[in-house]
């Protein structure tokens, strides 16, 4: 999936994440004001020695030695508060920016089709929208400012020492070639092993939340220790991975550790050297070698900082990969105020990159209608219904309400128009009452009483808190039926003027799908009804009934019609009671 790993990409990727920082330009401002003062305390106090040692010590004069002192407690004070200040300043601005890119984040993934995510794991997701954001964050906050301020630092200190004793400063300046031909290499080969390990991570991610989702089937197959060596092989890569990555920076880090260290021994002999002779003052000296000091962090600093740098560009990179995905279904700008539901297919073609699923698909369904269609798995019913709310978009042709083109309509509307209630049902880690009035926040307790009747939920009374018990992740505290009646209700909830049910009394057992049955009649007759059916006690809910075969609609009619004229119809309804019973 991710298409490229070069540096200029990565680059580009982290500069175009920019515009998050615009909303916070005063605050960075001042940071970076009380960043670039601080250095000047900093850069100034080993002057200020040089003076105290130059003068008032070296002629014993106590009376110059008050105000000098009080200047440099003074330079160190101030240094102190202008680091909180930055620091503070900071602190803001990051979070900021990681909560923005976040809430993009997110709101682009809910525009996206259904399409992109089943693609797409959602480990990967996952992992873009915690541990990249955080990675980024964490270079906004603390290596962008750092970079800045040791690169100023170096540059401002390597030209105070050429001034100061040109001799030793060109021995210092000079030690800064072998650093920036080793940095250039470390870059790109600590990106590339940068990148491995934060995909391996996703990968990981997915097979975790997998196995927890899918916790009953494991431990009902007993394939725990499978489950385990896959997430073992998958974590030994990621150590691998992560231990070679871990390589590289040690030997880039001690690197820059000896470099500065070598060249501050070769400094203080030379200056030793210099001051016996006459040509260096010690002041000077002592001056330098502080100033020098001073560029230790800087330049050992550097290859946190760069392979900080490294992370976020391919953090950045992952997360634009998402954000760059153009949404492929995209709401038209009518509005449907008073929907009737008649909904027709004209012409329907929907296919997969791989295959065709339907094919000139024509079908009319008045409002107040409901209608069955029925097929052989694999024939493209689910295909067919998802096209209704555009969870998917037609290859040809179009779906109409009330003569409008689907694509035409703003999805606000056209959702509200219609609803879905799934052969799986999502329910999500919250309460009864939250999963249900989801998207229907206004919903009276009546209007809630009243949809829990129609689906048979009311059990959701007798749980230990009402409606406001939280059922778990994926409602995985109820059974299949109560899931699919809690789905139902909440379905029923907005009122739709045309219904979607994919098989949704799948899960239901024999008494309880008779009661689900008899009051969807009930609501059927004041909506426009798909429904998909296996059973026959299910297709007796419909006017007519469609039989999909071959990608298309073969016939339409009647359930008794269809059954006395269309042995296939018959055929198939056969079977499929079989395969329930």
């Amino acid at each position: 999936m991710p298409p490229d790993n070069s540096r200029s990409s990565s680059s580009r990727s982290l500069w175009r994440l920019r515009h998050y920082l615009r909303p916070h330009l005063a605050s960075l401002v001042f940071t970076w004001l009380a960043a670039v003062a601080g250095i000047a305390a900093t850069i100034v106090i080993p002057l200020v020695s040089k003076e105290i040692i130059d003068g008032p010590i070296a002629r014993s004069d106590l009376g110059a030695l008050v105000p000098l002192g009080l200047l440099a407690l003074g330079l160190g004070v101030a240094e102190a508060l202008l680091t909180f200040i930055r620091r503070w300043g900071q602190t803001g601005v990051v979070i900021g920016v990681e909560t923005a890119i976040r809430d993009d984040l997110y709101r682009h993934l809910q525009r996206l089709p259904m399409s992109f995510h089943d693609e797409w794991q959602s480990g990967q997701l996952l992992s873009r929208a915690t541990t990249d954001l955080s990675t980024i964050r964490r270079f906004f906050g603390f290596g962008l400012l750092f970079l800045v301020m040791n690169v100023l630092q170096l540059t401002t200190v390597t030209g105070l020492l050429l001034h100061m004793y040109w001799p030793l400063g060109l021995l210092v300046a000079a030690s800064a070639v072998p650093i920036t031909i080793v940095t250039l290499r470390f870059e790109r080969r600590f990106m590339k092993a940068a990148r491995q390990v934060q995909d391996e991570q996703g990968d990981l991610a997915t097979i975790v939340e997998e196995s927890a989702l899918g916790i009953r089937t494991i431990k009902a197959f007993g394939r725990g220790g499978h489950v385990f060596d896959r997430f073992d092989g998958k974590a030994g890569e990621v150590y691998r991975t992560s231990m070679k990555k871990v390589r590289l920076a040690s030997r880039f880090f001690t690197f820059l550790e000896v470099i500065p260290n070598a060249t501050l021994a070769l400094v203080l002999l030379l200056g030793a050297l210099a001051v016996g002779g006459g040509s260096l003052s010690l002041g000077t000296l002592v001056a330098f070698t502080t100033l020098m000091l001073q560029l230790v962090w800087p330049i050992a600093s550097l290859g946190y900082i760069i392979a900080m740098g490294q992370e976020a560009m391919t953090s950045a990179d992952r997360v634009l990969e998402v954000m760059d995905t153009p949404p492929a279904i995209v709401g038209g700008e009518l509005v449907l105020d008073r929907p009737r539901g008649h909904l027709r297919f004209e012409g329907v073609g929907f296919e997969f990159p791989s295959r065709q699923v339907l094919s000139d698909v024509w079908l009319d369904v008045r409002p107040g209608e409901t209608v069955a269609v029925v097929g052989a798995t694999g024939s493209g019913k689910t295909t067919l219904t998802a096209l209704v709310p555009r969870l998917a978009d037609v290859s040809a042709g179009r779906v109409t309400i009330d003569g409008l083109d689907v694509r035409d309509l703003t999805l606000e509307s056209l959702r509200q128009t219609v609803a879905t209630a799934f052969e799986e049902p999502t329910l999500f880690s919250m309460s009864v009452r939250e999963n249900i009035t989801l998207g229907h926040h206004e919903a009276t307790e009546a209007q809630v009483e009243t949809a829990l009747e129609i689906a048979q939920a009311t059990f959701a009374y007798d749980l230990p808190w009402g409606l406001d018990t939280r059922i778990g992740e994926q409602g995985m505290s109820l059974s299949g039926g109560q899931r699919q009646r809690l789905a139902l209700a909440r379905a029923i909830l907005g009122q739709p003027r045309i219904l979607v049910l994919d098989d949704t009394l799948s899960a239901l057992d024999v008494e309880t799908e008779a009661l689900v049955e008899e009051a969807l009649r009930r609501v059927l007759a004041d909506v426009t009804g798909i429904v998909v059916a296996h059973r026959a006690s299910t297709v007796l809910l419909a006017d007519r009934v469609a039989l999909l075969a071959g990608g298309t609609v073969t016939h339409v009619g009647t359930h008794h019609e269809l059954l006395a004229g269309v042995p296939e119809y018959r055929e198939l309804l056969a079977a499929e009671e079989v395969s329930v019973d």
